[in-house]
């Protein structure tokens, strides 16, 4: 859903170490429109602590902009096996720029949030304090750093696989979903909670700290703005609640929590993640890690139903991401750029 500068609006300003490694850019890794994963590959991470192992790929695509035709893909995602040189410690994440230098804020934080994880000592030891601590870290860095990110920044969804235990450390609205087996039905569990205005505890701590809530047409006087009172995400998506300064109008995000987003950061937008804590088991099937590209319209369980769907999860992110994009251009007149990563557990057991 993004920044009012970046992906859904643009009213208010005009455009303007051994680890296995894989940290791209959206522009390396897909094909605009044709949804075929030109650069794609099945891979394995073994987990030879519980022998099992994470099957993986991964697709990013640009999204489809008539009035930006040459906006670049500001997703990005990284994934690295044995961090630390540790065979059981594997790292994926999603990054979802915003603004006018969102490409440039998703790529810092792709390249430096899994190195400030690898270099700490205590990583293994207290997973949730190393994941608060690089966030934080990372975003000061990113405030120091030559790129302007005063009215740009990232989300970032990532999933640090240790053993059999999955760490989600989430900020923004991207999201991670797991499939676990029940019955004959595979179901959908959300690994993390989409942090936007929407949800309640996130309204109030905002609020605490100054943004006034509005939604675009509250604030171009077309709705009262003393309602405060949106629905819910699923049927208010097209013109969502977002946080903006008391007597100005910016920034206008329509999410909670970022790394960057200097602006933003004083009215309540916070780099410190939510982090959710998982033990596999072999019922969990497989987990995907994808931007708000995809869940824009798609709910968690429709893109757990897909994947299950395919063998292959090649075919699998070939498959969300044409259907984000038919959907996009159902609803409106341009797509959002779309970054998935699927990841399949294979012969967990109860060991």
């Amino acid at each position: 859903m993004g920044c009012v500068h970046g992906k859904c609006c643009r009213r208010y300003m005009p455009s303007t170490d051994g680890d296995s490694r894989d940290c791209r850019e959206g522009s390396r890794f897909g094909v605009h429109k044709r949804h075929v994963l030109t650069e794609s590959s099945i891979e394995l991470a073994p987990v030879p602590s519980h022998n099992f192992c994470l099957e993986f790929s991964a697709f990013t695509q640009r999204g489809y902009y008539p009035d930006s035709p040459d906006k670049e893909n500001q997703d990005s995602f990284c994934i690295r096996t044995q961090i630390q040189g540790n065979q059981n410690l594997h790292f994926f994440g999603v990054f979802d720029g915003h603004g006018q230098f969102g490409m440039h804020c998703s790529n810092f934080v792709r390249n430096r949030l899994v190195e400030i994880l690898s270099d700490d000592p205590a990583l293994t030891e207290d997973p949730v304090k190393a994941y608060n601590s690089a966030f934080l870290a990372v975003n000061s860095e990113l405030h120091n750093s030559e790129i302007d990110d005063s009215m740009s920044g990232t989300t970032a969804i990532t999933v640090l696989a240790f053993g059999n235990t999955l760490f989600v450390a989430n900020v923004g609205d991207s999201r991670a979903v797991i499939a676990t087996k029940d019955g004959n039905r595979i179901v959908a569990q959300n690994l993390s909670n989409d942090q936007t205005p929407f949800r309640r505890d996130e309204y109030e701590r905002v609020k605490l700290c100054g943004a006034r809530v509005l939604s675009v047409d509250q604030v171009e006087g077309l709705k009262d703005p003393d309602i405060q009172s949106w629905g819910d995400e699923e049927t208010e998506g097209s013109d969502p609640p977002r946080l903006w300064v008391q007597n100005g109008m910016y920034p206008g995000t329509a999410f909670t929590r970022s790394v960057g987003d200097s602006t933003a950061e004083k009215i309540g937008v916070t780099a410190v993640p939510e982090v959710s804590i998982l033990q596999l088991t072999p019922d969990h099937l497989f987990f995907v890690i994808a931007s708000d590209g995809v869940f824009e319209f798609l709910s968690s369980q429709e893109v757990v139903n897909m994947v299950a769907s395919h063998s292959d999860p090649r075919d699998a992110c070939a498959a969300i991401a044409g259907e984000s994009y038919k959907l996009w251009l159902e609803h409106e007149n341009r797509t959002d750029d779309i970054t998935i990563i699927i990841v399949h557990i294979k012969d967990l057991t109860n060991v």
